[in-house]
């Protein structure tokens, strides 16, 4: 695969860990349930699912536009919104958006692109979309952006500017 450039879309289920502990048997079928809706609307968007990360909770997905993984975002956010979950509580994701050079290996991504998107979904809550300036000088005018301000985050030297998109 080698050096690519690509926009990254990373996910995490908000509160998964006492999910799992409180209610195992709704949980294991809410996750199963949230990851058949968000890897159809990556398909759906010309996106992929590389592989779940994590705790088995997140999703990585790889897409060759800011504009088509920020769209698949929002859709992903509408369609969790709308589902009737057979939890107590409603299942709801964290989504970071980031782009930039990867090194793939063995159908997997690595490199400093894919730790920044991870540390930038670190920073938001379930229900947000947060993107890294490079996406949103991608996308233009054409989305919803509210400006989150200058964020240092975990182990990177470097501040990110982040953005909220408004779903």
């Amino acid at each position: 695969m080698g050096a690519a450039r690509a926009v990254l879309l990373l996910t995490d289920i908000e509160g998964s860990t006492s999910l799992w502990e409180n209610e195992p048997e709704q949980a294991a079928k809410a996750i199963a349930r949230h990851e058949d809706l968000v890897s159809a609307q990556v398909v759906g968007h010309g996106g992929e699912v590389v592989k779940s990360r994590g705790e088995g909770d997140a999703l990585f997905c790889v897409f060759r536009t800011a504009e088509q993984a920020v769209a698949c975002a929002m859709a992903v956010q509408r369609a969790l919104a709308a589902e009737q979950w057979p939890t107590s509580q409603a299942v709801r994701i964290r989504i970071a958006v980031h782009c930039g050079e990867v090194e793939g290996r063995a159908e997997d991504y690595f490199g400093p692109t894919v730790n920044r998107c991870a540390r930038l979904r670190g920073v938001c809550h379930g229900g947000q979309i947060v993107v890294s300036e490079a996406v949103r000088e991608e996308c233009g005018d054409d989305v919803p952006f509210v400006d989150l301000g200058r964020h240092r985050l975990k182990d990177l030297l470097r501040a990110e500017h982040v953005f909220e998109v408004t779903w």
